[in-house]
């Protein structure tokens, strides 16, 4: 508390801002990530305070993706700590279904986001020993300043925070529909219409096979290489026949053993514009965070022509694309599935845990704990199950310090009370 009076006394215009002390951690974001550190939290017993700068939990997955979406991975892949999927869901959770087991997840769990909260900043007093997390509460069109001042900050503002809009000369000139794949929903209002679609991740292949599904022509960019592996192999799993093999064998050798089996089912791809990296699936994943695109039906369009994969774009100009191999095509409308990154250099003042591009330094599995305090949950590239695994670290550690304080604090309020009663 002392720390405290001398936070207040070197900021003369700190008690003009409404502000709070939380006994606990404040946790950046109410996404999976968020809500299964404070799960893990409530479990330890440790209290906490989650800002959410949108108006609902996961909005992500609320706001920004597309109809057809299912989870790539089995749902034993995708849960989070302490509470299982229903029963009776899919193997496949589809989009609605995960977020009704989000929300029931938050409500058993008794987690209740602040929101309409957004981080403005974030900094860590060396002098108090104390986080200064500064938001902008917005209400219709109210906006009020705000401060939490807390012991430990929990960032889960994710990978996925902000969407990445390349600059590609003549964009500005093009003249049709440029979206975001972000704001892509269903190819239903693009019946009819040659789309170009830019980027070849999952995203990119389920929106030209979801436009192809509408009965809309698309091209789909392919600039660099590409793993593309089967959902499934012989009714099991990819990702899963993957980590059973992890547990027996090096990486080099399953990824050698999956390229195999992956051609034994799809056949050679490169034949088609989908050249292979030279390093394996999961090496490229865990050396530079790269996920293979798991195939759910593009690639037969892909080999029946339905989709057409071109080279990188030269330039944009009205209502056509120029590729680097000199091709010309009318296209309508543009749809950018050019990924997302993280946001946290824009708010987190700190230099030494996280890098310029907003990914913890330390590799995994030791990039959840930094100094002063200082967490961060689903960084690791390793999707929910990796979100999972840091949310569980932190909750340890954070209550293990948190049930010493407790206990010493309970030993010296009885001393206290036996003091009292001694002297009458």
């Amino acid at each position: 508390m002392e720390n405290l009076f001398r936070l207040a006394d070197q900021d003369q215009g700190f008690f003009q801002r409404k502000w709070t002390l939380v006994n606990g951690p404040v946790i950046v974001g109410a996404g999976p990530s968020g809500l299964a550190t404070a799960a893990c939290l409530r479990e330890q017993g440790v209290p906490f305070v989650v800002l959410e700068r949108a108006e609902c939990i996961a909005s992500l997955w609320q706001k920004r993706t597309y109809d057809r979406l299912k989870l790539h991975l089995p749902k034993q892949f995708c849960q989070l700590p302490k509470m299982p999927f229903p029963e009776d869901f899919p193997e496949y959770p589809t989009k609605r279904q995960f977020i009704e087991y989000l929300v029931s997840y938050a409500k058993h769990f008794d987690i209740n986001p602040k929101f309409n909260e957004c981080v403005q900043s974030a900094r860590y007093d060396e002098t108090s020993g104390f986080w200064r997390v500064k938001t902008v509460v917005t209400s219709g069109s109210n906006r009020t300043e705000f401060e939490y001042i807390c012991r430990w900050l929990v960032v889960a503002t994710g990978e996925n925070a902000e969407r990445v809009v390349p600059d590609i000369e003549g964009l500005a000139e093009f003249g049709g529909e440029i979206i975001h794949a972000c704001d892509y929903k269903s190819g239903e209002k693009f019946q009819g219409k040659k789309v170009l679609v830019v980027g070849c991740g999952n995203s990119g292949m389920e929106v030209s096979l979801d436009l192809c599904n509408h009965n809309a022509s698309p091209s789909m960019v392919v600039r660099s290489s590409v793993h593309v592996l089967p959902r499934e192999i012989f009714g099991k799993s990819t990702y899963e026949l993957a980590f059973f093999m992890l547990k027996w064998l090096p990486i080099w050798l399953v990824d050698k053993l999956m390229l195999i089996l992956t051609w034994l089912v799809l056949g050679n791809v490169e034949k088609y514009g989908l050249k292979r990296p030279s390093i394996g699936p999961l090496e490229l994943k865990n050396t530079q965070g790269k996920t293979p695109v798991l195939d759910i039906g593009a690639l037969e369009k892909i080999k029946s022509g339905d989709i057409n994969v071109v080279p990188g774009i030269k330039r944009f100009s009205r209502g056509e694309v120029e590729l680097l191999n000199g091709e010309k095509l009318d296209i309508d409308s543009v749809i950018l599935a050019t990924g997302y990154r993280s946001n946290v250099p824009s708010w987190l003042q700190e230099g030494e845990f996280f890098s310029k591009n907003g990914f913890p330094k330390a590799p995994f599995p030791n990039g959840w704990k930094g100094n002063g305090g200082l967490y961060a949950v689903g960084f690791t590239r390793r999707g929910l199950a990796g979100a999972s695994s840091d949310a569980m670290s932190i909750a340890k550690d954070i209550g293990m310090v948190w049930k010493q304080e407790t206990e010493q604090h309970k030993k010296r309020t009885i001393a206290c009370h036996r003091r009292c009663i001694s002297q009458f």
